[in-house]
């Protein structure tokens, strides 16, 4: 078990305190995943309970709050019934719990004092709820406009925050050069985080009887659960759980979609970018791993999806006469279900509810 870099080049010991390689390239971790099916169902209801595909030895403690094995149900979005996971009812409100448990837990396995992240909002929140929990110091930087409610509960947790002034690409490159002499719990560079996300994958298909999906629709800013979607569905093929990849739908926000252009041999200049969608969680310009989320949506078969602000905005309102009080972020993600749904047939498709409302700033008029 080791990291490599991405081109594979250079091969570096798992139990090295780093992020990212001598050379400035983007870890993956090479790990063969196990999955004793017996043991798995015997297990407690939570993402742990696949320790034999997670790259982490358990024995050594864990940084936990029970997270995972949210619920699945079926909803009817424009007259079909797809699978919907509850992600937002994790911990820290998000799906980012589960990349905050595994890089959170390596890093107090390494030892790490203090780390530093930066987020428009979700990961920061995850990451600093962890960081509490393990008792490891915790500094976010984040972009000014970020949600109050976001910025309370990072603080909440005890995290500095620094806010910075300019873009998300400006608050990255803050947070890269403090990670020159802290460790970056980064969501999008470090790949422990990828072990936690993975699991998404392993609990769909557990809970729909260890078959797997034909398609799964994902939000694509980072790409954190795409990237891990496609190493955990990798994982099962692999280890003959299932016999097929699903394909992975990536939605992004058709005033901030640079992967989507890219996918589609439509790229445009930076400056052509908005990052002020109301779906802030993927207004996401420059994502380091774009090429590894775009590979994985090319070898699934899979495609990218667009949707406007008004489509988020009335998708938000329909979900929550339903019941389900979700963020802009999350609406956007089953906007594009509903678009999806309208040329797929008889598949069985898989999305989520990535993020809580309660944690967006956003207010809209719901009559």
């Amino acid at each position: 078990m080791n990291y490599t870099e991405q081109n594979g080049s250079e091969i570096f010991n798992i139990d090295e305190p780093i992020w990212i390689s001598k050379n400035e390239k983007l870890l993956n971790i090479q790990f063969d995943a196990k999955f004793d099916l017996k043991k798995i169902k015997n297990s407690n209801k939570r993402l742990w309970r696949y320790e034999d595909a997670i790259a982490i030895d358990q024995t050594k403690g864990i940084v936990s709050m029970d997270e995972g094995f949210t619920p699945i149900e079926k909803i009817k979005l424009n007259k079909k019934e797809v699978y919907i996971k509850h992600e937002h009812l994790f911990c820290s409100g998000s799906y980012k719990d589960r990349g905050a448990t595994t890089l959170i837990t390596k890093a107090k396995q390494l030892g790490i004092k203090k780390v530093v992240q930066d987020s428009s909002g979700n990961a920061g929140c995850a990451i600093a709820a962890y960081a509490a929990k393990a008792q490891i110091e915790c500094e976010i930087y984040l972009p000014e406009n970020t949600s109050e409610n976001k910025i309370i509960q990072m603080q909440a947790y005890g995290a500095t925050i620094n806010k910075v002034n300019g873009t998300r690409k400006d608050t990255s490159i803050a947070a890269y050069k403090a990670a020159q002499i802290n460790y970056y719990a980064s969501h999008c560079y470090n790949p422990w985080f990828f072990e936690g996300t993975k699991t998404f994958a392993f609990e769909i298909c557990e809970q729909l009887n260890w078959k797997c999906p034909d398609s799964v629709i994902l939000p694509a800013g980072n790409g954190t659960l795409i990237i891990g979607c496609y190493i955990g569905f990798t994982q099962l093929a692999n280890a003959g759980i299932i016999n097929k990849m699903p394909k992975i739908v990536a939605v992004q926000t058709a005033i901030c979609s640079p992967l989507a252009d890219k996918f589609f041999n439509m790229e445009k200049r930076e400056n052509e970018y908005s990052s002020n969608s109301i779906a802030e969680g993927i207004a996401i310009v420059n994502a380091p791993r774009s090429e590894q989320i775009i590979d994985a949506v090319i070898k699934t078969n899979g495609t990218f999806l667009k949707v406007t602000e008004d489509e988020i905005k009335n998708t938000w309102k329909k979900m929550a006469q339903t019941g389900f009080y979700i963020e802009p972020t999350s609406a956007a993600t089953i906007a594009g279900v509903e678009k999806y749904i309208l040329e797929s047939y008889d598949e069985i498709i898989v999305s989520l509810f990535s993020g809580h409302g309660l944690k967006s700033k956003f207010q809209f008029e719901v009559n």
